[in-house]
């Protein structure tokens, strides 16, 4: 028989430690559970389990302290992060720190104990230090979406691989550019940055690439470009989509060479320059299109992130809102305003088309233009409201679905489906044959079910109906 796996977990919420427990102990492995730091090092000395799953925030010693002490001692011991309180910040000190993993709450169970069966097949070799971490820009979030794109931050942490970033306009893609810059190896080499939009067309080639005095009519001296400036560090070209496609040549035979020539030059120019790139558009859709280049798209999109829209991390308005609240406060050197319950409920709804960027000039205008230190509901700019589509029963029933499911894993409940499926079941069922007045032939044909699939349904779960 394979030996069992064993491991530790370190929490000082007994609600998860007991949903870990059940979930690592039903994969066959042997659970030991510590409710805060103390004593886990003590208890290495005498037994080492396959992996330690640990809170970062806990009473006395958090989980960042104890991953150093772990891996300074036991390298080859694999250590996984969780929090609820997930940022940027915690995410790459976690990988920084040596960790295998970062989970953040509310977590998958499934993917808990995938984590950690992978942790225990891991061999690993050699300790890390801790490293000092600079302060980071405000990326903001708590939501499921946003901890995957800090995780995959925190992966990258010490790679120069080419990065593609997409997302809707506002959502944060500079700023995510700019988080995996300053946490990589050339960090304190040039971040240059370049949007494709918002360059003429006939000037893009002399930007990117610099010029030679008399190159064209208006070239009074040799202008390096933005490949140039950013030697040693990294180019961020935002709008990739809006390349033209002669420049897609170019950059294609950069990166492949990683030598250019500035427009009117004949000696080449060699750079090392590490590219993340960023766009709105579904490039694959332009590549079928034929406007974006087939080799080019696979030479950009070696990793991808995907930055969330406002309107997919509902939650973290609040979270932002006051962040914003509070910066706007500062700039203008006058009193932070407070958002009312009501209020953030109804910026809750809206749809944001803008993203972050909209939240955050929100965030300006009510600083100035709200009479009061309290933000009403009246108080919200009038277009804001008037954008607002009055919400359908279709999105709130799903809203509903939503808040009903992540209370619930919050609460560290698990099998969601065992009691989700069966009253969603229970309430189709007695809808259709209220509608049909208990005529299950009728019924079944709404539910699109057989006639027998629906009685089987009924007998399961113990439902009376009429009969015709």
């Amino acid at each position: 028989m394979p030996p069992i796996n064993s491991v530790w977990v370190i929490d000082d919420d007994r609600s998860i430690r007991w949903v870990l427990e059940k979930a690592f102990e039903k994969a066959g492995m042997a659970v030991r559970c510590f409710p805060s730091a103390d004593g886990v090092m003590d208890a290495l000395v005498h037994e080492q389990p396959d992996v330690v799953v640990s809170d970062i925030r806990m009473p006395g010693m958090d989980g960042l302290s104890l991953l150093e002490r772990i891996i300074a001692v036991y390298p080859d011991l694999p250590v996984i992060i969780m929090t609820a309180h997930s940022d940027l910040d915690s995410a790459v000190a976690a990988f920084h720190g040596g960790a295998f993993e970062y989970l953040p709450k509310p977590f998958d169970v499934d993917e808990a104990v995938e984590q950690v069966s992978r942790a225990c097949r891991k061999s690993r070799s050699g300790s890390v230090q801790v490293e000092e971490l600079q302060s980071s820009p405000e990326i903001i979030g708590e939501a499921a979406a946003m901890q995957e794109v800090f995780r995959a931050i925190g992966r990258l942490a010490r790679s120069n691989i080419t990065v593609l970033i997409n997302g809707e306009s506002g959502t944060g893609k500079e700023l995510v550019a700019h988080a995996l810059h300053r946490h990589s190896p050339r960090a304190k080499q040039p971040f240059i940055a370049l949007n494709m939009a918002a360059i003429p067309r006939d000037l893009m080639e002399s930007e990117l690439f610099g010029h030679e005095r008399g190159a064209f009519t208006g070239a009074q001296g040799r202008r390096v470009g933005r490949f140039e400036q950013a030697d040693g560090g990294t180019l961020f070209l935002d709008e990739i989509g809006d390349m033209p496609a002669e420049l897609q040549t170019r950059l294609l035979r950069v990166l492949a060479d990683g030598e250019f020539y500035r427009v009117g030059g004949h000696e080449p120019v060699t750079v090392d320059v590490r590219i993340i790139a960023a766009t709105h558009q579904n490039l694959e859709q332009l590549v079928k299109l034929g406007s974006f280049r087939e080799d080019l798209f696979h030479r950009l999109n070696v990793i991808r992130i995907h930055i969330p829209s406002l309107r997919e991390r509902r939650e973290d308005i609040g979270l932002l809102m006051r962040h914003f609240l509070s910066l706007a406060a500062e700039e203008l050197g006058v009193e932070s305003k407070t958002l009312l319950p009501e209020t953030l409920a109804t910026l809750e709804q809206l749809d944001w088309p803008g993203n972050v960027r909209q939240l955050e000039n929100t965030a300006r205008w009510l600083t100035v233009m709200a009479s009061n230190q309290e933000v009403h509901v009246k108080d919200l700019p009038s277009e804001l409201l008037e954008s607002e589509k009055p919400q359908t029963q279709d999105d709130d029933w799903r809203a509903s679905l939503r808040s009903w499911a992540r209370q619930r894993l919050q609460q560290g409940q698990v099998a969601l489906l065992d009691e989700a499926t069966p009253e969603f079941e229970t309430i189709m069922i007695e809808t259709a044959l209220e509608q049909t007045g208990g005529r299950k032939q009728d019924a079944a044909k709404l539910l699109g079910w057989g006639r027998n699939t629906l009685t089987r349904k009924i007998k399961e779960l113990g439902l009376e109906a009429g009969d015709a």
